[in-house]
């Protein structure tokens, strides 16, 4: 796979129709968007979702963020990988991930074991597995916040996707991975120049995630406080998190990611109107940078 391009988009599908999302997949790989990275959670299957994009796109690349390593065993997450690369020209990346403990304990029913021992555990047996099919490469990254799991992407795989963070957390990725791996940040956007609603969205969005301990973690190990993301979160936790403002606002956030080391920024646009439906705005005002 040649290198990864500085920016792509992030998104939520499942609010989408089917003509939504195609509209999304050709919309970004026009505006030449390097990928579109989406979740696995409680919707799309990763590997039929990123087929489907892959059939309805001719160079942009698809990234599962991430693909949960507890919804199917390393054999078929590798058959999976070999599979779309082999059929659409390497063309999909395979971002892992260990989930957290709601989705993978309350919602999928199993039982979430220590997270690096896990992946590489994981790793292993894609590794060994015995396949008729190969792909031209392995185009794997890792969902990584902590050093442990920095270190494993470095070492098994192409790079880190961390979500969530800031520009302060990307240069401390970057130290760990050495200067060769992928680092493909994600950074929420909302284009408006209203804090007030800003704000109100950033919050909404983020109440999934304060509760859980992953993320709660890493920010704390950042310099937030237990207050600062007690209830909807302080501001300046929401303005960390979410960039707004004016376009050139917004692209100056994506910078300091760039500046403090990073590949690849995979946008997630917030749109001002608090639906979960494409802010266009958003992706043409930044795409190109």
């Amino acid at each position: 796979m040649r290198e990864i391009g500085r920016l792509g988009v992030w998104f939520f599908p499942d609010a989408l129709s089917t003509q939504g999302v195609v509209e999304l997949a050709q919309g970004a790989e026009r505006l030449d968007y390097d990928a579109l990275w989406y979740p696995e959670a409680v919707g799309f299957e990763t590997f039929c979702f990123a087929g489907f994009v892959l059939s309805e796109t001719n160079k942009l690349r698809v990234a599962s963020g991430i693909a949960n390593i507890y919804a199917r065993d390393a054999i078929t997450a590798m058959a999976g990988h070999n599979t779309l690369n082999t059929m659409y020209g390497d063309r999909f990346i395979l971002g892992l991930g260990v989930s957290h403990v709601p989705i993978v304990e309350g919602f999928r029913g199993h039982t979430y074991g220590k997270p690096v021992t896990t992946m590489r555990a994981y790793l292993d047996a894609m590794e060994a597995a015995e396949l008729s099919i190969n792909a031209p490469d392995r185009n794997i990254v890792l969902a990584a916040l902590g050093p442990n799991m920095l270190a494993l992407s470095r070492d098994r795989t192409k790079g880190a996707h961390p979500y969530l963070v800031t520009p302060e957390h990307t240069a401390r990725a970057r130290d760990i991975l050495g200067p060769d791996a992928w680092l493909c940040v994600e950074q929420k956007i909302c284009l408006t120049t209203d804090a007030a609603k800003a704000r109100e969205i950033a919050a909404n969005v983020l109440s999934l995630y304060l509760p859980w301990p992953n993320y709660r973690n890493n920010w704390l190990s950042l310099g937030f406080t237990e207050e600062e993301l007690s209830g909807r979160g302080s501001d300046r936790f929401l303005d960390a998190m979410v960039a707004y403002g004016s376009a050139a606002d917004v692209r100056a956030r994506l910078q300091a990611h760039f500046d403090a080391g990073a590949n690849h920024v995979c946008v997630q646009p917030l749109n001002p109107d608090g639906s979960g439906f494409v802010d266009w705005n958003a992706l043409e005002a930044i795409a190109g940078m």
